[in-house]
């Protein structure tokens, strides 16, 4: 098996992320990644300007880090990321939902500024708005880092803590993907799935085991077991359960540059979890290698080898 070192997940600029994705790719290349994956919301803009940039030896995987919802046996609406690798990006009903979810973020992030702005507080939502591309997924994050130009907060945590994040005054809710209907779609444009974060209760309330049981049942390819918001309970936990249903297990930074603490690599994916999960796609694309290929490094040679088909 080949040592490689493994990240896959990381937001760039085209979501909210704060390197543009040629600067991901080299801090992922800088920080002795081989294998990296730009997984940014609901958007897949970002793919062509890293696969142009990537430096000598780093592999990419295309992806990306869909909102979706579940609810709970209480009735109860449970927020969801669901990250999808090697899909194609122009599966017609996949184009569509993204499209839509991006606009629903755009409309959100508009009605949370005008709040803030007719509060008093230092937000132009117009201004905000055009400094987004119409493909960026927009989010409280670009609010937040709007709120410390202003001078309003120190950081974008702390304008989470008093502002943006769930219960505080200027939250506002959006319309998600039904957690099922986006593995569905994944799988349907030959592409894999896992879970981020699924355990990360300071984040809010989360997915119940069951309810990973029926997304495995329903196509879910992996868990994000290692991530920096899973405490050793809860990795334990994924790591059973995933071994229990057969999922793959995957180790992610989630990095964000600037807007989170979490550095490129912090947390790894095994290179025999990677080839798996490139199996998963493949399976789903009909068994001839995933729809979206990985990108540069040492790719081609494990195809070569028989590891990455």
């Amino acid at each position: 098996m080949l040592d490689v070192r493994i990240d896959l997940h990381t937001h760039s600029s085209v979501s909210d992320g704060t390197d543009d994705p040629a600067a991901l790719v080299r801090a992922a290349a800088d920080a002795g990644l081989d294998v990296v994956a730009l997984t940014d919301h609901d958007t897949t803009a970002g793919w062509r300007a890293a696969a142009e940039a990537l430096p000598p030896g780093l592999t990419l995987v295309p992806g990306a880090e869909l909102s979706c919802e579940s609810v709970d046996d209480e009735g109860r609406r449970v927020s969801v990321h669901l990250l999808a690798y090697l899909f194609d990006p122009t599966a017609p009903e996949l184009v569509a939902e993204q499209e839509r979810l991006r606009i629903e973020r755009r409309g959100r992030l508009r009605a949370i500024a005008v709040r803030m702005a007719e509060d008093g507080l230092p937000v132009d939502p117009d201004d905000l708005l055009a400094g987004l591309p119409t493909d960026t997924a927009a989010g409280r994050p670009h609010l937040a880092r709007a709120l410390v130009r202003a001078g309003l907060v120190h950081s974008v945590q702390e304008a989470f803590d008093r502002y943006l994040a769930t219960g505080r005054e200027y939250y506002m809710a959006k319309a998600d993907t039904p957690v099922e209907a986006a593995i569905d779609l994944i799988t349907a444009a030959g592409g894999a799935t896992v879970l981020a974060h699924p355990f990360a209760g300071t984040r809010g309330p989360t997915i119940t085991e069951e309810t990973v049981a029926a997304l495995a049942g329903r196509g879910l390819s992996g868990l994000e077991v290692d991530h920096p918001d899973h405490d050793p309970a809860a990795r334990a936990r994924l790591a059973g359960l995933a071994d229990e249903l057969n999922l793959v297990h995957t180790g992610s930074s989630d990095y964000h540059g600037a807007n989170k603490s979490a550095t490129p690599g912090q947390e790894t994916t095994d290179p025999a979890q990677f080839t798996a999960l490139v199996e998963r796609a493949s399976a789903n694309a009909g068994g001839t290698g995933p729809a979206t290929r990985p990108v540069g490094g040492a790719w081609g040679a494990w195809e070569e080898a028989g590891t990455g088909s």
